[in-house]
């Protein structure tokens, strides 16, 4: 297991136990062709939305805002929609998500790969990635309208 997915996964489990409720913001970016930024960490399996967490003194919308340009080079124009709360009890006790649609956007620079994020790309529904996490194929289910939406991540 490399160094850094090692410091990161002490340091998420420090964050569960000193903390009573973690909060996260994840963000459903959709381009004008109706494709749907996905990322893929270095450190977990699977593509998921751009996102993390919540730091103190910090919105969750400032948050997302961040996050999406650190890990995926979006810069938000406008506000980003609020899709859901979604609680991640399976994770920790105390975690949720906030998911935003994100439809107004531009990405002055796409970033290259890093420790961080291995990959980004966009995707039409009915081609997502085989290795997609099954809660980002289930929210995706839920912003186009074929499901209910779910209060569970």
């Amino acid at each position: 297991m490399p160094f850094s997915r090692i410091v990161t996964r002490g340091f998420q489990r420090y964050w569960r136990i000193s903390r009573g409720l973690t909060l996260g913001a994840q963000g459903a970016v959709i381009d004008e062709a109706g494709r749907f930024l996905l990322i893929r960490h270095t450190y977990r399996p699977g593509w998921h939305f751009p996102g993390g967490g919540v730091e103190k003194n910090e919105t969750v919308e400032l948050a997302l805002s961040r996050e999406l340009s650190e890990e995926a080079g979006i810069d938000i124009e406008g506000r980003p929609e609020l899709f859901g709360v979604y609680s991640n009890f399976k994770l920790f006790p105390g975690d949720h998500i906030v998911l935003f649609v994100v439809r107004t956007w531009s990405q002055p620079h796409p970033p290259a790969p890093n420790r961080e994020i291995a990959e980004h790309g966009f995707f039409t529904p009915d081609a997502l990635p085989q290795s997609i996490h099954p809660a980002t194929r289930r929210r995706v289910a839920e912003i186009l309208g074929h499901t209910e939406r779910d209060t569970n991540w």
